[in-house]
């Protein structure tokens, strides 16, 4: 059985889709999944991931600078592009309307000289028959850095990811199922 901090949130049939992750890094050495059930459409959800350009939605003390992440929607950051800068840390690779944002870990910068190359997929999964309900599913494919400290974010990276993506999708959950109330 998989372990939950590689798995957190997802079934084995979520786990099998193809990503578009899965394209930007040959031969990944491991690959973490995420999942929530929102209870908004998956076009809600998509705006909210895309204000993934101002703020991470995580533990803002910890990796925003102790800058609040936006409780509401900026406008104009729907409007994305590949290589728009999204959480300080990574550029957007890919994405399709209403359904996914893919991201990669910039190349050359302090978190890949500190992860590796990483890779990110969050997809946004439409549910049920109303449509009124998705799910956001998140894969990240790693290649880890090569030696020691390589072979120790092996063992610390799905962990400590789990509980920094944990809080993301929970705070994109509930500020999507809010934006559907209005």
């Amino acid at each position: 059985m998989p372990s939950i901090s590689k798995t957190w949130g997802t079934q084995a049939p979520e786990r099998e889709l193809k990503y578009p992750c899965d394209d930007l890094i040959s031969q990944p050495d491991e690959a973490l999944y995420r999942g929530v059930t929102v209870n908004a459409a998956a076009e809600t959800v998509f705006r909210w991931l895309c204000q993934l350009r101002a703020a991470p939605y995580s533990y803002d003390w910890i990796d925003n600078g102790g800058r609040k992440s936006p409780p509401k929607p900026i406008a104009g950051l729907e409007n994305l592009a590949p290589g728009q800068e999204v959480m300080r840390i990574f550029t957007l690779a890919a994405f399709e309307k209403d359904r996914h944002v893919t991201l990669r870990l910039k190349a050359k910068s302090p978190a890949a000289k500190t992860f590796g190359d990483i890779g990110v997929t969050y997809l946004a999964v439409p549910t049920g028959d109303s449509m009124k309900a998705c799910r956001l599913l998140v894969k990240l494919v790693v290649k880890y850095p090569r030696g020691f400290y390589g072979t120790l974010l092996r063992v610390l990276l799905p962990a400590g990811d789990l509980v920094m993506m944990r809080r993301q999708l929970l705070n994109l959950k509930r500020l999507a199922e809010e934006s559907e109330q209005y």
